[in-house]
C-alpha cells in the first residue's frame, strides 16, 4: 500500500494530461493515414537523458542538504556540551545553550519552508541566534573558560554558520534552468512527435498496441519529470525523499534526558 501511495504522488493531472493527448494523436494519425517510422533513440537523447541528468544532479543536492543539515545538528549539541562541561558545574550555562539549539532548529525549519520576504526576515531570526550563540560564548570568558576553549567554541559556531549557508545554496540554487526548460518543452512535445510512430505499432493487426506503447511511454516520461520536481527543493516537504526539518523538539527532549 505503502508503494501504491508513493506511486500516486508522482502520477498527476500533467501525468494523465500528457498520456491522454499522446493517446489522441495516435488515433487521429490513424484516421489521417499519416503513419511515420521514427528512430526511438531520439526519445533517449531529447527527452529521457536530460531528465536522468536533472534528477541525478537533484538527488547530489538532496545527499549535499543532508550531511550539511546533519553537521549542523552535530554542531549545536557539540556546543550544547560545551556549555554543561567546560564551565564550573552551573545548569544555567547548559539550560541557555538547550534554548538557543532548540531556537536555532526551529528558526532553520521556518526559513526553508518559507518564501519571498517571510524568508528574508527568517534569516535574519537565523542570525540574530548565531549572535546570541555568541555572546553566550563570552558568558563562558567571563565563568573562566579557557581561551582556548572559547576558541573552540566559536569554531563549532563558524561550523553552524557555513552548515545554514550551504543548505541556503541549496535551496536557491537550482539544477540548470536551461536544461529544465528543455527537457520540459520536449516532454510536452512527445506526444505530437511520436505519435505517428507509435500508430504504426502492429498496426492493423493489433490496433490496441500503439495506444498501450504510447500510454507507458507518457506514464514513465513524465512520472521521472515529477521524481525530478520532489527532488529538486528537499527543503519543501513535497516530495517523499524530503529533509525533516522539524526536528527542535526531539532533540530538546534527547538533551534533558542526558
Amino acid at each position: 500500500m505503502k508503494t501504491i501511495r508513493r506511486f500516486g504522488k508522482i502520477v498527476d493531472y500533467h501525468t494523465w494530461l500528457v498520456t491522454l493527448f499522446a493517446l489522441v494523436v495516435v488515433f487521429v494519425s490513424r484516421q489521417l493515414d499519416f503513419l511515420v517510422d521514427l528512430p526511438t533513440t531520439l526519445i533517449g537523447i531529447a527527452v529521457v537523458f536530460p531528465l536522468v541528468f536533472s534528477i541525478n544532479s537533484a538527488y547530489r543536492r538532496r545527499e549535499d542538504a543532508l550531511r550539511a543539515f546533519a553537521s549542523l545538528k552535530a554542531h549545536g549539541v557539540a556546543l550544547v556540551f560545551a556549555h554543561r562541561e567546560w564551565p564550573e558545574p552551573d545548569v544555567a550555562h547548559a539550560q541557555r545553550a538547550k534554548d538557543l539549539l532548540h531556537r536555532l532548529l526551529t528558526a532553520v525549519s521556518h526559513h526553508f519552508s518559507a518564501n519571498g520576504h517571510d524568508q528574508t526576515q527568517s534569516k535574519q531570526q537565523v542570525y540574530a541566534i548565531f549572535s546570541d550563540f555568541s555572546r553566550s560564548h563570552e558568558l563562558l570568558r567571563q565563568a573562566g573558560v579557557p581561551a582556548n576553549e572559547i576558541s573552540r567554541a566559536n569554531q563549532y559556531l563558524r561550523q553552524l554558520i557555513i552548515e545554514f549557508e550551504r543548505m541556503s545554496n541549496i535551496a536557491n540554487y537550482r539544477t540548470p534552468l536551461a536544461l529544465r526548460a528543455y527537457s520540459r518543452l520536449f516532454l510536452n512535445l512527445f506526444p505530437v512527435l511520436f505519435g505517428p510512430y507509435f500508430a504504426t505499432i502492429a498496426y492493423p493487426a493489433h490496433p490496441s498496441a500503439g495506444y498501450i506503447v504510447a500510454l507507458l511511454y507518457s506514464l514513465v516520461l513524465v512520472s521521472l519529470d515529477n521524481i525530478q520536481d520532489d527532488l529538486e527543493n528537499p527543503f519543501d516537504g513535497v516530495g517523499a525523499d524530503d529533509l525533516r526539518l522539524n526536528v527542535a523538539d526531539e532533540y530538546s527532549q534527547l538533551l534533558n534526558n542526558e
